[in-house]
């Protein structure tokens, strides 16, 4: 509460009476009753700033963010400049996800007002929001300027250090901020501080901080709302119900949210509305796997929406997008709740989420429960752990009907591979070892995945490989200049010589295809596989080799080898990867049965055929609108096959 209170004169006594009542309410954190007594005070005296800021405050704690904004404001209008205004307005500013006003409201403020620490770490989160990384790290350090022990800085710092590659730093950062005694976030920056790690491939100090977030998931209660790191946990754990866990920890901080009201079912019947939700629709790998699918969806028996709250980086990627969505709406300027209502008010029937728990997602859209069905797909290999997502759509290899308690989901399978692929991708253009680097005669493992991906266990048994085939060499791709190192001291730790591993650059997607294609074998990694990375592969004509778990994550590159007709190349056991991949690499013949397979798959393959898999994909999103208008709840939907007209 303001602490210091100026009573005006004409203060009657009984809004004295209103005002101490709420003073002491507030410091027992009775906050609905000291809004009340706040409220009667205002209602007395309308005119005195110092009441609306206590009210605002009390109505912060209650959830009630835009009342707070128009209490803050008011203040401003009667008394002039406030840091204390200022930042309670941000604070609901921020929860209402309006962050390009909270920074406006805060860069208002005159200059001998921008002194505190607070006032710094605000500004900085206003800015990180809106993606200024760089400025957040300014506004961040100038807090710590102020500050240097406060957990919470370091742990924004480190965020925004990993989301501009610096994984090193970033790193750093979330070990202090632990170290600190960070609180509320400590499960996150705990998994995101082993992430960092992963990507660092500082594997010893990955391992310990990986066993430390089971084990403090372990031990929370099931009813408490958590922030995670959840791509953390489904890419470095293969335990599903650990995974299950935290997405329901995560999926616990909207359980307050009430439903948007929907308008009454009077719409005559006609097209199914479907709605997509995404902040992926630029050049990103989800988009360039969805692209086909976009443009087949069947016009006659569906009306499409998009609803982008991502940035528009002007691709061609983005252009085709469009261009194929009937209704396409950027939604980045508004909030979940307004989103929500916007989606009830278009009266979508089947509402689509492609982020799951990735960075930017929104999955507290579907937390209002704008449509009367809500499905999760492709974005992310795992459970949502929300209980307004109805269903997710995986297959029968990446989601058995025998995992159905892994999801929180009702699971949708579709009749062979959850993927979609874009058959307009490039084909590869012909070029030569000597081109990029690689020994002409050599067998070419090729091991593409991002370095989180790779553990201390794959990479013992790839420098086994090495070992036993010594005609073969690695060939990686250098992702970034941190984790590099550390991975040339583990192959050399382990007596490889790194004359026998290659780097790759990074390109774009046509002329990586064409030197994907150089390679003999895709290595693939476990428990997290290589998802887009292992379609490329397949579409480069590269057999894929891998490794398949009990997760989500660690059974799609199956789903894709069964989409090809590879089934030979899964394996359930580490000696059974290591015995095909040698025997693959000591039989030439076979690796070019295999390739041209891959190639005649371009054109045959279900893996490949978009038309077909978006005409799979609609049957079984007609399965689940069909049970919501018969009044049915979700139910698992097994696979099945729709027949080509």
């Amino acid at each position: 509460m303001v602490k210091h209170r100026h009573v005006s004169p004409q203060m009657a006594q009984q809004t004295q009476r209103h005002w101490q009542e709420g003073v002491a309410h507030a410091k027992e954190k009775r906050w609905k009753e000291a809004a009340a007594a706040f409220e009667a005070a205002r209602q007395r005296d309308p005119g005195d700033a110092v009441v609306l800021l206590n009210l605002a405050r009390a109505c912060l704690e209650l959830g009630r963010h835009h009342d707070v904004v128009t209490y803050t404001r008011e203040a401003r209008r009667l008394a002039g400049a406030s840091e204390l205004a200022a930042l309670l307005e941000v604070r609901a500013l921020t929860r209402l996800q309006r962050h390009a006003e909270a920074r406006a409201c805060l860069e208002a403020l005159p200059a001998s007002l921008r002194t505190s620490h607070e006032y710094w770490s605000c500004h900085g989160a206003a800015l990180k929001s809106l993606n200024e990384l760089k400025l957040a790290v300014t506004s961040f350090m100038k807090a710590l300027s102020i500050k240097v022990d406060d957990a919470k800085t370091h742990y924004n710092l480190g965020l925004c250090f990993f989301e501009m590659g610096l994984k090193e730093e970033a790193c750093e950062c979330y070990r202090t901020g632990l170290m600190l005694g960070l609180e509320e976030n400590t499960l996150h920056a705990l998994g995101m501080l082993t992430f960092a790690e992963r990507e660092n491939c500082l594997w010893a100090e990955a391992t310990e901080h990986l066993r430390k977030l089971h084990e403090v998931v372990e031990h929370l209660p099931a009813n408490v709302a958590v922030q995670a790191t959840m791509f953390a946990h489904v890419t470095l754990s293969d335990d599903p119900l650990h995974q299950l866990k935290v997405a329901r920890l995560m999926g616990n901080t909207w359980r307050h949210l009430h439903h948007v009201e929907r308008a009454a079912a009077s719409r005559p019947a006609g097209r199914v509305r479907v709605g997509y939700v995404s902040g992926d629709f630029h050049h990103h790998a989800t988009c360039v796997l969805m692209a086909e699918v976009f443009e087949h969806h069947d016009r006659e028996r569906f009306e499409v929406f998009a609803y982008s709250h991502g940035p528009d980086d002007a691709s061609v990627m983005r252009r085709r997008v469009q261009l194929s969505i009937e209704h396409f709406l950027d939604v980045r300027a508004l909030s979940d709740q307004q989103i929500a209502q916007r989606i009830a008010e278009d009266g979508i029937d089947i509402l689509i989420d492609l982020k799951g728990h990735t960075a930017q997602n929104r999955l507290g859209i579907f937390a209002y429960r704008p449509a009367p069905v809500q499905t999760t797909f492709l974005g992310f290999p795992g459970t949502t752990g929300t209980s307004e997502m109805d269903y997710i759509i995986g297959d029968p290899m990446v989601t058995p009907l025998a995992h159905a308690a892994h999801f929180s989901e009702a699971i949708a399978q579709m009749p062979v591979c959850y993927q979609p692929n874009d058959r307009q991708r490039p084909l590869p253009r012909l070029m030569q070892r000597a081109d990029v680097g690689l020994p002409k005669d050599a067998v070419v493992l090729c091991g593409f995945n991002q370095p989180y991906k790779i553990s201390s266990e794959v990479m013992d048994v790839w420098c086994g490989l090495l070992n036993d085939l010594p005609d073969a060499v690695l060939w990686l791709l250098d992702w970034h200049s941190q984790a590099r190192p550390n991975l040339e001291r583990e192959f050399q730790e382990r007596g490889v010589d790194l004359t026998r591993v290659h780097w790759a650059p990074r390109l774009d997607l046509g002329d990586h295809l064409s030197r994907l294609s150089l390679a003999d074998i895709f290595i693939d990694t476990w428990p997290c596989n290589g998802h887009t990375t292992a379609s490329d592969a397949l579409w480069a004509g590269v057999p894929v080799v891998t490794l398949s778990g009990a997760t989500f994550a660690s059974r799609v590159a199956s789903s894709l080898l069964h989409a090809v007709g590879l089934d030979e190349l899964i394996c359930e056991r580490v000696d059974v990867y290591q015995d095909t991949i040698k025997a693959l690499a000591h039989d030439p013949m076979r690796r070019a049965v295999l390739r041209d397979k891959l190639v005649w798959a371009r054109e045959s393959a279900p893996l490949f055929d978009s038309a077909r898999f978006t005409r799979d994909y609609e049957a079984l999103l007609v399965r689940m609108h069909s049970r919501q208008i018969q009044g049915l709840s979700p139910q698992p939907l097994a696979a099945e096959t729709v027949e080509a007209v």
